[in-house]
């Protein structure tokens, strides 16, 4: 019992930014809002679709604008993925995931012992995966868009060349990192001056504005070859980087089938391998889908039971079956099917935790990063994006491309540097994620949207790595199972449990002292942890659209 005092004692010092208590007036848009993690990107969004852009158009202009004003994740040296759905009814998905350089290597983060030498695929030049957000987004327009390229570029043109006041968490976060920066940039960038940044300081990136004019009046040659290309070749060269010009020419992003299912009458529309998420969101949906979770409630000690269980079974697929689709088999028809679910939760018992060493053998996935972002738009017509997209670390490698003022990803790192040994962390990668030219590394990232009685619902996603999956998965019970409007469904303090470690992490607030006492007793090991994840989600009510802004960031919902 004394555990359990100290356990709530501790539990009140985690740093959580969202609040049960949801202050934010209800706003409701008719003709289209934009939600995500920088107002100045929503706005340019909103902007966008004020103009007669579609919602694909304002995507294009959010991801470049989230380029410029979010470096910690926005991006267009990273990759990501996008869910599509018109307002008729019309479905896409599109595979924008960074690629390994063709001159990668199974064991090319190998010591001559072979030991795994994380440092070299988490910092550096070597790093890095070939980017895949610009050719993503010139791909989307190019299907989809309505107005021209350039309008959509200008404003992240704009925020670039004038700046934009800092706020104190982003003052404050390019100072703690201000030695990284001058570490792996030696050449300068602009994240680094000799004072402390403050907040209000106005932050301008001539480089990355010359950067954006050349793919405002180019598109995708304006980054995937000529001065930026070069520039980019020759920070490679610098660092022992492997991405080669060759590398920037083939890349692709790649038009896939969306993964579906529904959950209780809810159609679920989201991302195909290389993105695990959405298989695993689809397998949770169905593991639950039995069990009367809205008598429960939110967080109850049943509720939070059975989807742990239901977690720790779907990270232990995620772990040994999914993979690039290009490279690797992925069994995806069977782990989708209820029956299959339903065999899976069969050895769930209600008097103890399932012990995530019985619940399946084979290989584990690495730690994911959980700097990533995500965006939700809808426009008048209906239409509606759900894309994620990320550097992976927090600003990525830390390399900025000297002369072309962009972070390159580290990607690299989500790749099973190992297959068969721990890494640092005690975790295995699995076969399918391993390391081959010009694979797409596995992700987490979970880009969803959800359908009522055939008509647009809700569109919903999240960054933080490998708690992506879950955070999305939560989300959507909160709306659809436990009735609750949308701001108030991705401010409720959330849970995280992914087969290994052996642990449920929780937010601050989670669980009520009973719930916490039952769940201990039955042998489920709780762990207290920061935020998890920053959820940003549309509803569709009968008043109009309904945007949620994660207050766990400086998210942001506007609309019109």
């Amino acid at each position: 019992m004394k555990k359990l005092y100290l356990f709530f004692a501790l539990l009140m010092f985690v740093e959580y930014t969202a609040t049960a208590q949801i202050t934010t007036p209800e706003k409701y848009y008719k003709r289209g809002v934009v939600v995500c993690a920088k107002p100045e990107a929503a706005k340019a969004g909103v902007a966008i679709l004020k103009k007669g852009g579609n919602a694909v158009d304002a995507a294009v202009a959010v991801q470049f604008a989230l380029a410029v004003v979010y470096p910690v994740a926005g991006n267009i040296g990273g990759g990501g993925f996008m869910v599509y759905r018109s307002g008729k009814g019309k479905t896409a998905t599109l595979d924008f995931r960074e690629k390994a350089p063709e001159l990668a290597t199974r064991d090319m983060y190998l010591d001559s012992s072979g030991n795994a030498i994380t440092k070299m695929s988490l910092f550096g030049q070597k790093a890095a995966g070939v980017p895949g957000s610009v050719a993503g987004m010139v791909q989307a327009h190019g299907r989809y868009g309505k107005l021209s390229w350039r309008k959509l570029l200008q404003p992240a043109i704009d925020l670039a060349e004038k700046g934009y006041p800092l706020t104190a968490r982003q003052a404050a976060d390019f100072n703690r990192n201000k030695t990284t920066f001058v570490q792996y940039n030696p050449l300068g960038t602009a994240l680094v001056k000799d004072a402390d940044w403050k907040e209000g300081d106005i932050f301008t990136q001539p480089e990355l504005a010359r950067t954006l004019r050349l793919i405002r009046d180019h598109g995708r040659a304006g980054f995937y070859s000529g001065a930026v290309a070069d520039s980019l070749v020759k920070e490679m060269n610098r660092g022992k980087g492997i991405i080669t010009k060759k590398d920037l020419q083939n890349y692709r992003a790649v038009w896939r089938r969306p993964v579906t299912g529904k959950y209780k009458g809810y159609g679920i529309i989201t991302m195909p391998p290389p993105s695990s998420g959405g298989i695993g969101l689809v397998q949770l949906l169905h593991s639950v889908a039995p069990y009367p979770l809205t008598r429960w409630g939110v967080n109850a000690d049943s509720t939070v039971q059975v989807m742990v269980e239901a977690e720790r079974r779907v990270y232990a697929d995620r772990a040994t079956h999914l993979g690039d689709p290009d490279f690797y088999k992925v069994p995806q028809k069977t782990l989708l099917s209820t029956a299959y679910q339903n065999k899976r939760m069969s050895t769930f018992t209600w008097d103890k935790a399932t012990p995530s060493s019985e619940v399946a053998a084979g290989a584990i996935p690495k730690k994911e990063h959980e700097e990533t972002t995500h965006f939700s738009i809808v426009d008048k017509d209906g239409n509606a994006v759900s894309i994620t997209t990320t550097l992976n670390n927090s600003y990525g490698s830390f390399v900025f491309v000297k002369g072309a003022g962009f972070l390159l990803n580290d990607e690299m790192d989500d790749f099973s540097v190992k297959p068969g040994t721990p890494n640092m962390y005690g975790l295995i990668g699995g076969e399918a994620n391993a390391i081959k030219p010009n694979k797409r590394m596995l992700s987490s990232m979970t880009p969803a949207i959800i359908t009522k009685k055939g008509k647009l619902f809700m569109v919903v996603g999240t960054p933080g790595g490998s708690t992506i999956i879950t955070s999305v998965f939560q989300a959507i019970l909160n709306v659809v199972a436990f009735n609750k409007p949308i701001q108030e469904a991705v401010a409720t303090p959330r849970f995280h449990s992914q087969w290994l470690p052996d642990q449920v992490e929780v937010e601050k607030g989670v669980l009520t002292e009973q719930a916490l006492q039952k769940l201990s007793a039955k042998g489920y090991k709780i762990t207290p942890r920061g935020s998890i994840g920053r959820v940003d989600a549309i509803v569709k009510t009968k008043k109009g659209y309904q945007g949620g802004a994660d207050p766990r960031g400086e998210d942001a919902s506007i609309g019109y």
